[in-house]
C-alpha cells in the first residue's frame, strides 16, 4: 500500500482517542516505509533540484542494498513484536498506536506483488513472500480509496454527533 494509505488507516483505526494518539497511529502507520524509503526520497528532491529534473529516473532498479535491508527489517513480524514487547515494558501497557504499524504490514502482505518489495513478514525467520497483487492496481487502489473515504465518513459523522447532537 502507499505510504499516504498507510497513516491514514493507522490514523483512523488507532488514533481516535485524541490529537496526541491520532498523531503517533499516523506516524507508526508510515514508520516502516519511512524508515526504508524516506532518505533516498530527500536524495531523490535534492538532485531533483540540483540537476535536469528527471528526479526519480530508474530508482525502483537502482536503490541501494540498505533500502532493501531496512525494508526487510521493519516490515517483518517479529520485529513489530520486538519493538512491541520493548515499549510495553517501558510503558507498562500496550501501546497502542503501535498497532497501525502491524496494519501497515498486514495490509502491505497482499498488496506488493514479487516484482516490487514483497513483503517479508516472516524475517528473520523465514524469507517468504505473498506475491500479491500491487497496491497501484486498480483493482486495489480504487478500493482502497473508498474503504478509506467510509472509515472517515464514519469517524468524522461520530465526532459530530458527539459534539452537536448529544450537547
Amino acid at each position: 500500500m502507499d505510504i499516504i494509505s498507510h497513516g491514514l488507516y493507522g490514523w483512523v483505526v488507532f488514533g481516535n482517542k485524541n490529537k496526541k494518539q491520532f498523531r503517533l497511529s499516523a506516524a507508526f502507520g508510515v514508520l516502516p516505509d519511512f524508515l526504508a524509503f524516506g532518505f533516498p526520497f530527500a536524495v531523490g528532491i535534492i538532485a531533483m533540484l540540483s540537476w535536469d529534473g528527471n528526479m526519480f529516473s530508474g530508482w525502483y532498479h537502482t536503490q541501494p542494498n540498505y533500502i532493501h535491508y531496512i525494508y526487510n527489517v521493519t516490515h517483518s513480524l517479529i520485529t513489530w513484536a520486538v519493538v512491541f514487547g520493548a515499549l510495553r515494558l517501558i510503558y507498562k501497557k500496550p501501546v497502542k498506536a503501535s498497532f497501525a504499524w502491524l496494519l501497515h504490514i498486514l495490509i502491505d502482505i497482499p498488496t506488493h506483488s514479487l516484482a516490487f518489495f514483497a513483503t517479508p513478514f516472516l524475517r528473520p525467520i523465514s524469507n517468504y513472500r505473498f506475491n500479491g497483487i500491487a497496491w497501484s492496481n486498480r483493482v486495489i487502489f480504487i478500493p482502497n480509496l473508498i474503504v478509506l473515504a467510509i472509515l472517515y465518513s464514519i469517524y468524522f459523522y461520530k465526532k459530530y454527533r458527539k459534539n452537536y447532537i448529544h450537547n
